[in-house]
């Protein structure tokens, strides 16, 4: 069936390339298939690639290549003096997509705002649960139903956000992939018609891109939205050709086959560097790859335990291993490129003989566990399979038995939530919008557990300081950070492996292309010769 789906997705692309022969055609050789098409639905950063980075637009937008926002869906705001009412002035002229499924009748307004972040809010929204187990995961993990008090409609092109409470990265927040806004128009019609889940299987937005097909685990076919309120795309087609493994991607992109890939082997970077025909971008990466212990089953729901193991990870084996160097170890769970960093934090030491040693003092013994590992590259981790066998034998060393244990990209982040689950995950983390808050907490605070807090944590001392850190000027909320750090490191909820350099191999044939400092990636304002 493995070969089969090859051979289907081969076929579409070539079949794709020579369709597109007249028309400018670009392909990406993305990492892996989206969990689905609604992006408030999800965290992963591959189904924001296939989605919210080509489909939809938020009311204010990161100038690409950059963390700065500026104005998206909304052409201006406005701030109260208590900082509790945003008031956004939409874009007029702005169309929804029109495809062989859908043809709006209006275009973008308040509605389709309200909509947007209502269905999130409100339980009794018909469309809070279209998705079976629909968790909202962003939106609650940044504790959104406790900030927004209310959304209401001032007029067709006017929508005021009344908060609960000052929220400093409020703007940013809104800029993320969880804030795209879909079609009310479009919701309702799927509603009466009974087939809701189009919504996140045919998605209909106001992007440069629109979706044309979807070939599950083969071929994801987009084209340049006429009628995009910023310009037509200088690209006719957009195909993203998902490629799982990473030699293959760079087999197709020597080939010909693809124009762009991410996540390259290390190993293989140094070859692609040399290839007169391939450029090589880099950068360093605002993400953090970390071992996530599950800290509501015994025994590790107790620090000492975590502390220990995380004295038996040997780090710099791991960043040679699996990094080839391109990385440096972390103590933090924020990079030391973001503001707040406590550069006094000291990290666990390896030392194997003191962690086992802290293992008995604690009173465990025979301590068998499992160790999840991405089926995934990610830029925090480009092998996890690699990984957890490093670990697997570091802990075999104090003692420690670890079975591995992976599953398919989607179902993998879907039954790592649980908060039963049993060991420890291997995961990481790129900003979303280059505040401390988008990493301490979407992944660590109260509000986060039983999604993308894969620690299962809830610390009181902790979650007080991020949610005192969320009102002030950044001064004070560096201070109030750096204090959370210091806690972090103290409990050991995580292991804190790497912070990554990115690498982005494409043909010379393209241009325009700008690394993401958030991880994404974009086709925005990119062109390819002939």
């Amino acid at each position: 069936m493995r070969n089969f789906r090859r051979l289907l997705a081969s076929t579409m692309l070539l079949s794709v390339i020579a369709a597109g022969a007249h028309a400018k055609t670009l392909v990406y050789c993305s990492e892996g298939s989206p969990e689905g098409f609604d992006p408030a639905l999800y965290t992963s950063g591959t189904t924001f690639d296939a989605a919210s980075k080509t489909v939809y637009n938020r009311l204010v937008e990161f100038k690409i290549g950059t963390t700065e926002t500026q104005p998206g869906l909304a052409e201006s705001f406005e701030v109260s003096e208590d900082g509790k009412e945003y008031t956004f002035k939409l874009r007029p002229g702005v169309k929804f997509h029109s495809t062989d499924f859908f043809t709006p009748s209006r275009d973008l307004n308040a509605d389709d705002v309200i909509f947007s972040f209502e269905r999130q809010l409100d339980a009794e929204n018909p469309f809070n649960q279209y998705v079976e187990g629909a968790s909202w995961e962003y939106f609650n993990g940044m504790s959104m139903p406790d900030l927004i008090e209310s959304i209401e409609k001032v007029d067709d092109m006017t929508v005021k956000f009344k908060l609960t409470r000052a929220e400093a990265p409020f703007v940013a927040n809104l800029a993320m992939d969880f804030a795209s806004i879909v079609s009310k128009e479009y919701a309702d019609k799927l509603a009466e018609a009974g087939n809701e889940s189009d919504l996140n299987q045919k998605p209909i937005g106001t992007g440069p891109f629109q979706f044309v097909a979807y070939q599950p685990d083969a071929v994801i076919r987009y084209k340049a939205n006429p009628d995009y309120w910023n310009g037509k795309e200088k690209i006719d087609d957009l195909v993203f050709a998902i490629t799982t493994d990473a030699s293959v991607r760079q087999q197709k992109l020597m080939a010909g086959e693809c124009h762009v890939i991410p996540y390259p082997n290390p190993a293989d970077v140094a070859s692609l560097k040399e290839d007169e025909s391939i450029t090589v971008m880099e950068q360093e990466g605002l993400n953090v790859g970390y071992l996530a212990y599950n800290t509501k089953v015994a025994p590790f729901d107790d620090a000492k335990v975590r502390k220990a193991l995380n004295m038996a990870i040997n780090k710099e084996a791991i960043l040679d291993a699996v990094f080839q160097g391109a990385a440096q170890i972390a103590k933090n769970p924020i990079p030391p490129t973001m503001w707040s960093y406590n550069e006094s934090v000291e990290d666990d030491a390896y030392d194997p003989e003191a962690a086992k040693k802290a293992l008995e003092e604690a009173g465990v013994s025979d301590l068998s566990m499992k160790v999840w590992a991405m089926p995934v590259q990610r830029p925090y981790n480009p092998n996890a399979r690699r990984m957890a066998e490093l670990i697997q034998e570091d802990f075999s060393k104090v003692g420690v038995d670890v079975e591995i244990v992976s599953y398919e990209w989607g179902e993998y982040l879907e039954k790592s939530k649980a908060e039963d689950r049993d060991g420890a995950v291997l995961l990481g983390w790129t900003g979303d919008n280059g505040d401390p808050d988008n990493f301490l907490a979407v992944l660590l605070g109260c509000d986060a557990v039983g999604g993308s807090n894969r620690a299962q944590w809830c610390n009181d001392e902790f979650n007080a300081l991020i949610t005192k850190a969320k009102v002030g000027t950044q001064e004070e909320r560096a201070k109030l950070y750096e204090e959370a750090q210091v806690v972090f490191k103290r409990e050991a909820p995580w292991a804190t492996i790497a912070h990554s350099v990115v690498y982005m191999p494409m043909s010379d044939k393209v241009s325009g292309y700008k690394m993401d400092p958030l991880g994404g990636h974009w086709f925005t304002g990119v062109d390819i010769s002939e």
